[in-house]
Order: C-alpha cells, then sequence, then structure tokens
C-alpha cells in the first residue's frame, strides 16, 4: 500500500458528507494509506449531529467506525482550517458559493461539482487522463485576490464523460488526433443521486433524456483532451483542443441499471490510413497513466482493461472490477462509418465521482502541488 511521501497522515474535510457522493467519499477515505477525515460538513440542518444522526446511509458497507462519533459542522472554512485537502460532493446548487469561500480560505479544493469546470483557470482532470493540466494550478493561486499559497480549486468531470476520456487519451497518445466522436450511453440512476428518477419513470422504460448531460460531455471532453497555450496577455489557458479541432456528438440516456454507466463510441482519426482494431486494443490495454507510475495508492492496476469476450462489459459482472477505480472497454471493431468503434463502462460512484477527486489530490501530493 502506497504512503505519503514524507510519511505523514493527511487530515482532509468532506463537504457534502451526508449525501450520496459525500458518503462514497468517506467510504474510500476510512481506509486510506495517508488521507485521515478530520472534519464532516453538511447543511446547517445536518450541523451539530452526529453523523449517523444526519446521514441517511445509502452504501453497502456499514458506516466507518472514524466518522461515527464525528459531529457534522456548516460548511464554513473555519471548521475545516486544519485539513490540508477539501473534498466536496455537494449539490451545483450549493457548491459555488462555499467552494469559493473555501478558496479563498486558503484550502484545497477537489470539488465533483459542476460549477467550475468552465472556469478558465480551474483545471478539470480526470486523473487516468489528463494529470498534466495540475500545472495549471500556481497560476490559479497567482491570479486570485488576494493571491494564494496553498488554496486552489481542482474539478474532476461529468460522470458519463470521464468513462469515456479515458480511451479517448489513450488513443490519441498513441495514433495521434482524433477528429470526429459519436457517443450514445447508458447511464444508471446512480447517477441521477438520491432519491434519483422516480421508479415509475424508469421502471420497464428508457428515459432519452438527462438535462444538460450531452452539452457536458462535448464541451468536457475538448477541456480534458486539449492541451495548454499561451494567451496574448501572458497567461496561460486550456486551448480546448483547438490545434486538431475535434467534433463531438453525445445522446444520454436513463436505463434500470443501478451503478455503471455504458457507452458506445465511434471515431475517427486525422491518421490516414487508421489505425486496426487490433492496433487499438494493443493500446487501450498498453496505456499507462501518470497516477499509475507516480504511485498514487488509489489507481488502478489497469486504468483500462479490455475484454475479449463478444458480450462484455456489462454493468451487473464488471462494474466493481478493481473496485470501479478503472474502466473497462470491449468490442474495439472497425467502425463502416467512421474508423473505430467500441464500448466502454465506468462505474459512476466510483472513478465517476469520489475515486477521481481521491486520485487527484494523490497526483497533487505526489506532485508536489498541494502542500501537506
Amino acid at each position: 500500500m502506497s504512503k505519503h511521501p514524507e510519511g505523514r497522515q493527511v487530515k482532509v474535510g468532506v463537504l457534502g458528507a451526508t449525501g450520496t457522493v459525500g458518503q462514497r467519499f468517506i467510504t474510500l477515505l476510512a481506509h486510506h494509506p495517508f488521507f485521515v477525515i478530520h472534519a464532516l460538513g453538511a447543511s446547517a440542518r445536518s450541523a451539530g449531529k452526529l453523523y449517523p444522526k444526519a446521514a441517511n446511509w445509502k452504501q453497502t458497507t456499514p458506516i466507518p467506525a472514524i466518522v461515527r462519533d464525528m459531529v457534522v459542522h456548516e460548511c464554513d472554512p473555519k471548521h475545516f482550517i486544519d485539513c490540508a485537502a477539501i473534498f466536496s460532493g455537494l449539490d451545483a446548487d450549493a457548491a459555488g458559493e462555499i467552494e469559493s469561500a473555501f478558496r479563498t480560505a486558503d484550502l484545497a479544493v477537489f470539488s465533483n461539482a459542476k460549477n467550475y469546470r468552465r472556469d478558465p483557470h480551474v483545471p478539470l482532470i480526470v486523473p487516468l487522463a489528463n494529470a498534466s493540466h495540475l500545472s495549471m494550478i500556481p497560476q490559479q493561486r497567482s491570479l486570485h485576490q488576494p493571491p494564494l499559497k496553498k488554496g486552489f480549486i481542482l474539478t474532476n468531470a461529468n460522470c458519463s464523460t470521464t468513462g469515456y476520456v479515458i480511451p479517448l487519451v489513450a488513443m490519441e497518445k498513441a495514433f495521434g488526433p482524433i477528429e470526429t466522436c459519436m457517443v450514445t450511453t447508458m447511464q444508471a440512476i446512480s447517477g441521477a443521486g438520491y432519491p434519483g428518477v422516480p421508479s415509475l419513470d424508469i421502471m420497464d422504460n428508457v428515459v432519452p433524456y438527462i438535462s444538460g448531460e450531452e452539452e457536458k460531455m462535448e464541451w468536457e471532453t475538448l477541456k480534458i483532451l486539449g492541451g495548454i497555450a499561451q494567451a496574448d496577455d501572458g497567461t496561460r489557458t486550456f486551448d480546448m483542443h483547438s490545434r486538431h479541432p475535434l467534433r463531438i456528438s453525445a445522446s444520454c440516456n436513463r436505463v434500470p441499471v443501478i451503478d455503471g454507466h455504458t457507452m458506445c463510441v465511434s471515431v475517427r482519426f486525422s491518421r490516414r490510413p487508421p489505425p486496426s482494431p487490433q492496433q487499438v486494443r494493443e493500446a487501450l490495454v498498453a496505456y499507462t497513466p501518470e497516477a499509475q507510475t507516480i504511485g498514487c495508492p488509489s489507481a488502478p492496476v489497469h486504468a483500462i482493461f479490455v475484454h475479449e469476450e463478444p458480450d462484455r462489459p456489462q454493468p451487473r459482472l464488471d462494474r466493481y472490477y478493481q473496485d470501479g477505480a478503472g474502466v473497462s472497454v470491449g468490442r474495439v471493431r472497425q467502425c463502416p462509418v467512421l474508423d473505430i468503434k467500441f464500448v466502454v463502462l465506468a462505474n459512476n460512484v466510483s472513478i465517476g465521482a469520489a475515486t477521481s477527486s481521491i486520485i487527484n489530490a494523490e497526483l497533487a501530493i505526489l506532485k508536489g502541488v498541494l502542500i501537506a
């Protein structure tokens, strides 16, 4: 099990601790080799209560012992000042103002919310894809008024975006730019939070609309796959894949599966002739992101597991492989319209949410960006 590079424990806080994402953060952090839960934050309704009294616990394992006797605080930075990292599982309607206040208090915020994903100074990082975007943090600190020494906001991506950009990054690394991508999602109901989609809407049904989801996938992918460029005023900026324009069309559907987003993807490469399906399979298997090479303890052994069976991946069979920290790809084959098509499965409540934030924080520590 990996340890902090200097052997220290790192105190962390969880915002939105009573919600679905917050509960997942707590479950994962309870046995982390160097992150130690120090403070919990939630709404004023929950503040002052012991955590088990405040949370409607919906995880498959019992409430971890480390938080059973913790009192929940309001989401005020004064209660978290001893924390080196703050994990935010807040809903979007509350996250913006609260996360900004924590950053202003010189705290490092790792957010699962959407509020700052489009901010031109905030990295949008899928830890198995674009860890290099951590290099934008010093500029974010210096441009803040007043300038910050330790604080920043770093967001992870939408759960559906996260799953399919990992194989896209692997393919671009091996074969150069992708110029067209079509993706159709079959998204689990847990992605809507708790209590989520009404049972009469989702049982025996597919809902072919998830508000805002298609736009998120199409925009976030460009920020994640793109590089960092120098602007005219000398600041660094995300180039949104502009050096090699990429067209993306996403169609998002809610399906009666509890956990695990399945996506059918077709891509066209700029390179002519394009790679063969076998070359793509080999590139996906060989792909090793920095989170693995640098030794992040929560990183999976296989960022991308490639199935040879014709009927895999499947959510019920594959979503918990590697504790949901990697993605599963199958059915890599030639596309008669574009170049290559494949199926990818990602556990939306693990790598698609809390696990991404935790690996992002591990990367930040191991790369010296997070001062702990």
